[in-house]
């Protein structure tokens, strides 16, 4: 089985900022790209950040400029830097991981959720 368990989420005043942190583990072969989606009380969740296994990355607009994702591969690690942080940043972040369990077999896997938010 393969889980990802996200740590780092908090409550934090306008201009704070935080890091969270997902880490996969379980039968992995390859952890390809690993990246957080967020979702907003009465809002659709949305992407935020993507990174792949050799580095690119991806941003939502909303957040370019202010957020960093990162990763370490030999901890099957990623990490989302947040700074600038903005009340509409408020919502809870899931973290997203497509992983290779076996040869040509590729699953998608989410963390747990952790609640952000982010008082004026």
């Amino acid at each position: 089985q393969v889980q990802l368990v996200e740590s780092g989420g908090g409550l934090v005043q306008a201009g704070g900022s935080l890091k969270l942190s997902c880490a996969a583990s379980g039968s992995i072969f390859r952890v390809n790209v690993m990246g957080w989606y967020r979702q907003a009380q009465g809002k659709q969740r949305e992407l935020v950040a993507t990174i792949g296994n050799g580095g690119s990355t991806y941003y939502a607009d909303s957040v370019k400029g202010r957020f960093t994702i990162s990763r370490d591969n030999a901890k099957n690690t990623a990490y989302l830097q947040m700074n600038g942080l903005k009340p509409e940043d408020t919502a809870v972040y899931y973290c997203h991981a497509d992983v290779t369990v076996a040869l040509s077999y590729n699953n998608v896997y989410w963390g747990q959720g952790t609640q952000v938010t982010v008082s004026s």
